[in-house]
């Protein structure tokens, strides 16, 4: 069991790089944005289908061999599709393969875009096949971009949230919903609607927009929960309090901070070390997760759980003022675009 939950982290390390790089290199930009939420909607769906399939468990002390075979049929199923699916035509024209790139892209883009579209990539890839090493992400641009990945995911997860995905189950059983995967299905599903509403609005606000407003939302919610927590209110309305600041909590993370970290990083990287930045600045996710997860409840009993929402709710609103101040706004504009606005060679270009 142990070496398989060891294979499944591998695999689930791979794909959290490599999804959001494939969905950025294959999308056609006015769609870019909103096909890559799909990542947090597939997320989402994924894990409401776990909690409801693991719901026999509370009675059966057996049925985690079900589950345990059930999620060997996602593996499957990606196995099949990827053999339909296109190779990424910015890889393709990055070693050579022009002629192949120019049919992927008539394909599933339209010929319309086609000739535009070549131009621009034979512009930055073309004839590229050789591999970036790591120290090249401690140069312009590079290190700027890799700084930004980096900081996103520290600060996603140090705004918490982990700690009230884990904490929820206690806010909810004060209400009275004592299972716990029943009050886990009912986060799911507001992580789901707000997935739902992020990939509406992902290509007609931006990406810098929806950053900003999920992190003020997020830090809105923790400070309606530490309210609800550190002052003499009615039993049955702090409750009330706690559990619509969580959900809200979840709803804003949801529209913003979740799927724009993951679509944005890549969008900023250049071709060369797109792979690499995406690479470095998932390990600074799961190292932060980690740490968080690992001090989470110490946290708790030592200061008490208004203050350490109190504290995830000051990340939010610093990590609103990074976005505000260091994010560049992607929307609408192809990668080769942005990777040539961010070039030192065309500073004025930045946007």
């Amino acid at each position: 069991m142990l070496l398989g939950r060891f294979l499944v982290g591998i695999g689930i390390g791979v794909n959290t790089v490599l999804v959001p790089i494939y969905i950025s290199e294959v999308a056609p930009t006015k769609y870019r944005g909103t096909l890559g939420t799909l990542c947090q909607i597939g997320t989402c769906l994924g894990i409401i289908a776990a909690l409801s399939l693991g719901i026999p468990s509370e009675s059966d002390p057996h049925w985690w061999r079900t589950m345990l075979y059930a999620a060997c049929v996602p593996g499957f199923f990606i196995v099949v599709g990827m053999q339909f699916a296109v190779e990424s035509p910015r890889w393709l024209a990055k070693v050579g393969r022009l002629d192949d790139a120019r049919k992927v892209v008539e394909n599933i883009w339209g010929v319309a875009e086609a000739e535009k579209a070549m131009e621009e990539m034979k512009s930055v890839v073309a004839n590229d096949d050789s591999q970036a090493s790591w120290s090249e992400l401690l140069a312009e641009p590079h290190n700027r971009v890799a700084l930004i990945g980096g900081s996103l995911f520290f600060l996603q997860q140090f705004a918490g949230i982990n700690g009230v995905l884990y904490f929820s189950s206690l806010t909810f059983r004060d209400v009275g919903i004592t299972s716990g995967i029943l009050a886990s299905l009912y986060v799911g599903i507001t992580n789901f609607g707000g997935a739902l509403v992020a990939s509406n609005l992902m290509d007609k606000q931006g990406r810098k927009n929806l950053l900003i407003g999920s992190y003020l939302g997020m830090a809105f919610a923790m400070f309606l929960i530490v309210f609800s927590i550190s002052f003499p209110l009615d039993e049955g309305v702090g409750h009330t309090l706690s559990v619509t600041g969580t959900l809200l909590y979840i709803f804003t993370f949801a529209l913003g901070a979740g799927p724009v970290t993951g679509i944005i990083i890549p969008e900023l990287s250049s071709a060369r070390t797109r792979s690499k930045v995406m690479g470095f600045s998932f390990t600074v996710h799961w190292i932060c997760n980690f740490v968080v997860g690992l001090y989470f409840l110490e946290l708790v009993k030592l200061f008490g759980v208004g203050a350490v929402y109190a504290g995830f709710g000051g990340v939010s609103l610093l990590s609103a003022l990074f976005a505000y101040n260091f994010i560049v706004e992607t929307k609408g504009r192809s990668l080769e675009e942005i990777e040539m606005s961010l070039s030192p060679a065309a500073p004025g270009e930045r946007k």
